[in-house]
């Protein structure tokens, strides 16, 4: 549960006149802003009377799920609400981790007591205050979540109380109040401390509320591990505690907590992973993103700068925001990556919980992204009527349960004040119907347990009624409908109301600047900190409008065209849109057509260029929408090519004078052409530079590549087309060489070469792929030597079984000491045979990517249909010959290949986990200094599969 912050520049004392900070302000004046568009000319403003409608359809909808809770599940902490009863923890099957969150202190009445007072149900407020004050129990005998427990109940008593004080202020209601709810609130914050008990001062994740952590009655604080949103998502509420009762203890731990998170980012690419060692501070899940897990770390660092005036947690903010957008915004999509290796994404699907981020980019002021993110996950809504917890990059359900979450809602209506955009009043009508349609059950609203099916399951969490319809009411209200101005206050991550003006209350905190400790930050930090509304909306009333056109069909894989297409194939009017299948980054008009589509080129870094779409830069709407189903294609092209294949390393091994098989360069395989694992002779040959270099035309020196092994450079089209320019020209297989000066598979990833996306049948000669620091071992031995002899292979052979049955030159022992006894080991190799086949290869972690032609890359896929994985072994073997012995196992074999859980897009990921390194007298060397970052990573790979939300 996260929300973005409902608040403008101002705010409002206790009992003091208004103000305003002098400091940076950050807030948005999102109802101006709404009044701006509100009554845009065309754009199909709802009526008074429509909105006045749904308006009081929502309320509807409040009172059936509310009443039934208190009719069949109070005092209970949840409503069971196909059942009709209320859920008590120890008398239900137990759920686990979802679990924690219930600890008899009737959840769902104190996480939806704000909610009555924004719509305007004072009476049922006063009511509930009473009850909440009169029955529940804190000091329960129960182990509860940290994080659950300090955002639903502290902050709904918090919530509560803000609003009671109000109340009681205007006079008309809540006189008998003299915050009771606050005294609660304390009580629960002392009993949640125990939990802080750590050198780190990362909370544990669990505490018991009666017996705290260590008590050998508590049941828990052995957990070891807590998500990074855990640990990060606290300081609203401890620091508005703290400013509310002046103690100050509460804030001081929720400021450690996320001192120590800032800390410990990765710092190269200031990201933060997923669960941390709440000891040692060493990340346990590296992959990155804004989903589940995270989320909320970044929305209350931005917040916690809005409501205490702390400008560190701006600058903190705005570091870890620029990550996010350099390296997990792949827009529409928000994908994660690998804290250490962000270019590398971590999975190919999203969770539901990043439906948030929209809502917070629009605090931030990043409107663009905000609408694009927004309108894909809409397209997934009328998809499948509710947004899956899971689904993938090309929008398949990857978990099918929906438990009514409300984060979208919330993007919406900060959406709207943020544009006035009607369109957005529209989309909150769709989820108005579709709950109603498909969620109402006679006894509340009940959570899809699969939204294909429209199965549900037996659950009404206390999210749905403290966030859900606080954000559709106030989507449809206007300024009079309120009784108080909703400006006044900052929404928690559970949509709890604190009012601004603490920030000016009890500050016993000294706001000292520890961020600037570890980071360098300029004024550029603060771009769209404190957005106007002329740049937002540059005087455009359709500029929402234009951003989301292009992504109507994003979802529709078959991206109705009407009569344009039909007139195209009938041999009029314009060529029909490029595919991705076609594409070739040697066609000038295929580069031209990418530039209308909006489709730009990144040089990454390695060498490698991605592919990136961005909507408004392109022609027009129709040819934005070509762009976004030809990225969308290049996804799915990745995720069929990665299912098809997957291979291990290969070994390019030079068997020529005066290296005799002892140099064995680490190669990437290709998925076409000869399968070296079936040929276990391999393909030997001396080796040739092509013309022209590139392999990508007719190569104009047959005669010299007849017969031969063809060197090539990598770049300007396909994999498979070099192969068969090649081929027609008469070699019998190829070496593609890295045209990134310097690359090695020392420290790069190895590359796993695709197909073409066609047929490849017609390809028959082996392709393997080489480093620039590989490739060049070859190229600098042909200028030394001139003809050089290599082997291409699945495993880098013996001499004894190179040289089998061949004439061995007498310069060879002459040259060689070690060949003194070549006769003697030739005559022993046959009772050795098998042992001998199974020579020593270059193990390397191999990761294979979709088809694309090289030189271009998406923001999907590699563009020589590569893609990295971190290499295990020295690409390079030199053979100890001083140490051979005849007749042994000279080679230890891979290990079995690590499978990666999910199906990269961008970078189609299958890890293999080895230990091995071509050497011939049978010792692996060590590689620690390797391997180290390598085996966190593929932890991390594991884990990910287990992973729950």
């Amino acid at each position: 549960m996260s929300g973005a912050a409902g608040c403008q520049g101002g705010g409002g004392g206790e009992r003091g006149p208004r103000w305003r900070r002098p400091w940076r302000l950050l807030a948005l004046g999102l109802l101006s802003a709404s009044s701006v568009l509100a009554a845009a000319p065309g754009a199909g403003a709802m009526s008074k009377e429509e909105k006045r409608r749904l308006g009081n359809q929502v309320l509807e909808m409040f009172d059936h799920a509310y009443s039934n809770y208190m009719e069949h599940a109070y005092p209970a902490d949840e409503l069971m609400p196909l059942t009709c009863r209320g859920r008590v923890r120890g008398q239900e099957p137990s759920r686990g981790d979802v679990d924690d969150a219930l600890g008899k202190f009737s959840l769902t009445l104190i996480d939806t007591l704000d909610t009555l007072v924004v719509l305007n149900k004072t009476k049922e407020f006063e009511e509930a205050v009473k009850k909440v004050i009169k029955d529940v129990n804190l000091d329960n005998d129960i182990v509860v979540s940290v994080f659950e427990t300090n955002i639903r109940v502290l902050g709904g008593l918090l919530g509560g109380h803000s609003v009671a004080i109000m109340l009681k202020e205007k006079g008309e209601h809540m006189q008998w109040y003299n915050g009771e709810l606050l005294h609660m609130a304390k009580e629960l914050g002392y009993k949640l401390l125990p939990a802080f008990n750590t050198t780190s001062g990362l909370p544990y994740p669990r505490v018991n509320l009666k017996f705290g952590v260590r008590h050998p009655e508590a049941r828990t604080g052995t957990e070891t591990d807590t998500c990074t949103a855990c640990a990060g998502t606290l300081i609203l509420e401890f620091a508005a505690l703290s400013r509310f009762t002046g103690t100050s203890i509460f804030e001081e731990y929720a400021r450690k907590a996320l001192d120590f998170i800032w800390e410990k980012r990765q710092r190269s690419s200031n990201l933060v992973g997923v669960t941390i060692n709440i000891h040692t501070g060493d990340w346990v899940r590296k992959d990155s993103g804004v989903g589940a897990g995270i989320d909320s770390y970044y929305e209350y660092l931005l917040k916690a700068y809005v409501l205490l005036g702390d400008d560190s947690f701006l600058e903190r903010f705005n570091t870890h925001y620029d990550a996010i957008m350099r390296y997990i915004s792949q827009p529409p999509l928000l994908l994660d990556v690998h804290i250490h290796k962000p270019m590398l994404n971590a999975r190919t699907w999203m969770d539901s919980l990043l439906a948030f981020f929209p809502g917070l980019q629009v605090l931030k002021g990043d409107i663009r992204p905000a609408i694009e993110t927004h309108e894909m996950l809409y397209q997934v809504i009328k998809k499948h009527n509710f947004l899956p917890e899971a689904f993938t990059t090309d929008f398949r359900v990857h978990w099918a349960q929906h438990p009514l979450r409300p984060e979208f809602a919330e993007s919406t209506y900060f959406l709207y004040k943020a544009t006035g955009d009607p369109y957005y009043l529209e989309v909150g009508k769709t989820l108005i119907e579709n709950l109603n349609k498909y969620a109402r059950v006679p006894c509340g609203f009940a959570a899809m347990k699969d939204v294909r099916t429209g199965s549900h399951e037996d659950r009404m969490d206390s999210f749905f009624l403290a966030e859900m319809f606080k954000y559709l009411y106030l989507l449809f209200a206007d300024k009079e409908d309120m009784i108080f101005d909703i400006e006044d206050y900052i929404f928690t991550t559970e949509a709890h109301l604190l009012p601004l003006w603490l920030s000016t209350t009890n500050q016993t905190i000294s706001k000292k600047n520890t961020t600037t400790e570890y980071t360098e930050l300029d004024d550029s930090n603060f771009d769209w900190t404190c957005p106007n509304t002329q740049i937002l909306f540059p005087n455009d009333p359709m500029f929402a409008q234009s951003i989301r056109e292009p992504l109507k069909n994003v979802v529709d894989k078959s991206c109705p065209r009407g009569i344009s297409r039909a007139e195209e194939s009938l041999g009029s009017g314009p060529k029909p849109p490029l595919r991705a299948r076609d594409f070739m980054a040697s066609n000038p008009e295929h580069l031209e057509i990418l530039k209308k589509m909006g489709v730009s080129l990144i040089h990454l870094k390695d060498g490698r260029v991605q592919l990136v779409q961005h909507a408004v830069q392109a022609a027009s709407s129709l040819d934005a929408e070509d762009g976004l189903r030809f990225m969308q294609e290049m996804i799915e092209l990745s995720s069929q090519q990665q299912k098809e294949q997957q291979l291990p390393p290969r070994a390019v091994q030079i068997v020529s004078h005066p290296f005799f098989g002892r140099v064995v360069l680490t190669a990437g395989p290709a998925q076409f052409g000869m399968d070296l694992s079936k040929h276990k002779s391999g393909t030997r040959g001396f080796v040739v530079t092509i013309k022209p270099y590139n392999g990508c035309s007719e190569i104009t020196n047959p005669e010299a590549v007849k017969e031969k092994i063809a060197l090539m450079q990598r770049g300007q089209c396909m994999f498979a087309e070099k192969a068969r320019n090649i081929q027609k020209a008469g070699a019998i297989g190829g070496i593609v060489i890295d045209d990134n000066e310097g690359s090695s598979s020392d420290t790069a990833p190895l590359f796993q070469m695709a197909g073409d996306g066609k047929n490849t049948d017609d390809i028959t000669i082996p392709m393997l792929f080489l480093f620039n620091k590989e490739g060049n071992i070859i190229l600098d031995a042909i200028r030394e030597y001139e003809a050089v002899e290599v082997l291409l292979s699945d495993k880098a052979k013996d001499r004894a079984t190179i040289f089998k049955g061949k004439t061995i030159p007498n310069y060879i022992i002459d040259s060689n000491l070690e060949m003194e006894n070549m006769d003697q080991k030739l005559s022993e190799n046959d009772s050795h045979k098998q042992n001998s086949e199974e020579a020593s290869s270059a193990s390397q972690d191999v990761v294979a990517v979709s088809e694309e032609p090289e030189g271009e890359s998406s923001d999907v896929t590699d563009p020589d249909s590569l893609s990295p994985a971190h290499a295990d072994s020295d690409s390079v073997s030199i053979s100890d010959q001083d140490s051979y012995t005849p007749g042994t196992d000279e080679a230890s074999t891979p290990e079995p290949a690590c499978m990666q859980g999910d199906n990269q897009p961008q970078e189609q990921k299958t890890e293999t986990e080895s230990n091995s390194k071509v050497n011939w007298d049978n010792k692996v060397q060590p590689m620690e200094s390797i391997l180290a970052d390598w085996n966190e990573d593929i932890e991390a790979f594991e884990m990910m599969e287990k992973d729950e939300l």
